[in-house]
């Protein structure tokens, strides 16, 4: 007696779920769109892409606004917001040239230390006061934004770092290349995919979601909600914290005003990359792709002939229509699981 083999339906197998996830997914339209920009940019002017410093910049531009979203992806993740990593990257870019001039022959690893800790420092702080004072976060990182500004203006004053006071090794790691690929591009990398792999695969990650699905019904399933709260808003400090120590081997120059403004672009890059503001939704791949989408855009239009005004409208633009393809998106979803249990019935 032979055994019959069960038909494949069509479209049932590992290989075309894994192609159908990928064409769906919101990261592959803000992925194309970004390629659209740069084929329409390099089409005007060949050098945007194919010259040494067209496609370094295009790798080294957005790379330290990456490490900032993505620290501000996984706040949103949680359904809160962080208003106060611009005023970080400020505060521990001038930590780290302070460290270079007051103690002499610093080794660089300690001042990346350094810098990353106080970022965590000033992260937790905003986590405690979310967490344990229940205000929301928009107020409560509103006010840290101010304070930490206002901290670094005052320990600033008129003075700035200057390249030469920064050691030559140091200032490489903003502006030096491996293999082609700057060496800054490559540590933003190297972070993006390990915060990818800890959101996905790890139950901290997960975690995150789910408190940001539903913080009350997290709550009651037991999940320990304070914790990852301010879990959440110290990666964000540590990475705006690093951010800041490459902002200064980057630019070599840092005043009162580095990293001004950081906060709404960091916000916008992990919107347009799909993380949904009202918490539970998206990827650090996505916002990654938003910083490159971003930063790409406002060095693609000026090419294209598109004047200031209108670049800011298309950023506007895309902010509003990731939000509405959000919401559109939700109550689909919404819909299908309420089909999908009149069907179980």
């Amino acid at each position: 007696m032979s055994a019959t083999i069960a038909p494949v339906k069509p479209g049932t197998s590992r290989a075309s779920k894994l192609v159908r996830s990928i064409a769906t997914a919101r990261e592959t339209g803000i992925a194309i769109a970004l390629v659209v920009i740069v084929v329409a940019a390099t089409a005007a002017n060949p050098n945007f892409l194919f010259s040494a410093d067209g496609f370094r910049d295009l790798l080294l531009t957005p790379s330290l606004l990456l490490l900032v979203a993505v620290g501000q992806a996984v706040v949103i993740i949680t359904r809160n917001v962080d208003l106060s990593v611009g005023s970080i990257v400020g505060l521990t870019a001038y930590l780290t040239g302070r460290l270079f001039i007051d103690v002499e022959g610093i080794p660089i690893i300690i001042v990346f230390v350094a810098g990353v800790l106080l970022g965590c420092l000033l992260g937790a702080i905003n986590g405690l006061l979310v967490a344990w004072a229940k205000v929301p976060a928009l107020v409560i990182t509103l006010g840290t934004m101010y304070i930490y500004r206002g901290i670094n203006v005052a320990w600033t004053g008129s003075e700035r770092i200057n390249a030469s006071d920064l050691p030559r090794e140091f200032r490489g790691l903003g502006t030096d290349q491996l293999l082609g690929i700057p060496i800054l591009t490559i540590i933003a990398v190297i972070v993006l995919i390990v915060a990818a792999w800890y959101l996905r695969n790890m139950r901290g990650g997960r975690e995150f979601y789910a408190i940001g699905s539903d913080p009350a019904a997290a709550h009651l399933y037991g999940l320990k909600v304070n914790r990852r709260i301010i879990t959440a808003f110290v990666v964000s400090g540590a990475l705006s914290g690093l951010a800041g120590v490459l902002y200064a081997a980057r630019y070599g120059t840092v005043s009162s005003a580095a990293g001004f403004g950081w906060e709404l672009q960091a916000i916008g890059a992990a919107v347009i990359g799909g993380v949904a503001i009202s918490g539970g939704v998206g990827t650090v791949w996505g916002a990654a792709i938003g910083a490159f989408l971003l930063l790409t855009i406002n060095r693609a239009l000026p090419i294209l002939g598109i004047d200031d005004f209108w670049q800011r409208a298309v950023v506007g633009v895309l902010i509003l229509g990731s939000i509405v393809l959000d919401r559109v998106l939700a109550v689909r979803q919404h819909r299908r699981l309420i089909a999908q249990r009149e069907d179980d019935r």
